[in-house]
Formats: C-alpha cells, structure tokens, sequence
C-alpha cells in the first residue's frame, strides 16, 4: 500500500485580524490566486480562506509568504484536507 494520491492540496485558513483591518485584509485575499473562497466571520476568528495548491509544500509557501504578510493579519490558524477515499 502506497502514500496516497492528492489531485491537490487544499486547507481553509482562519484568520485574525487585527481590529478594523478585517475589510483590507478581505481584499488582500482575493488577490492571492489561489485563494479560491474567502469570507468574513462572526465569534474567535474574522476571516476564513479556502486555499488550493498543486501541492502542500506550495500550500505552506502561500500561507507565510502570502496570507500572514498581509498587513492586519494577527494569527493564522491552518486546517489542511484529508484526501478523499
């Protein structure tokens, strides 16, 4: 039995803003391609983005270099995709 097969690596990422960044970090995030689905939240985080890469290798690299650089961004909290069966 072999590793299994991804077709890609997905994650929704919840986000913490700092207080009244939520909007600009909303606009940040639907520039970054692969940021397929982005939404503000009501309760312990203020945003959540789905996240699809080729792999998970690209997926980290997206998650630091891109959505925790944005200006406003506080925590990130990474929750990655069991592949399906």
């Amino acid at each position: 039995m072999g590793r299994p097969e991804f077709e890609t690596a997905t994650a929704i990422v919840l986000i913490t803003a700092e207080p009244g960044k939520e909007a600009d970090v909303m606009q940040e995030l639907k520039r970054i391609p692969e940021v397929k689905e982005a939404m503000l939240l009501f309760g312990e985080y203020d945003l959540f983005a789905k996240v699809e890469c080729n792999d998970f290798g690209s997926l980290g690299n997206v998650v630091i270099a891109n959505i925790r650089a944005i200006d406003g961004v506080e925590l990130t909290k990474t929750l990655t995709a069991a592949p399906n069966s």
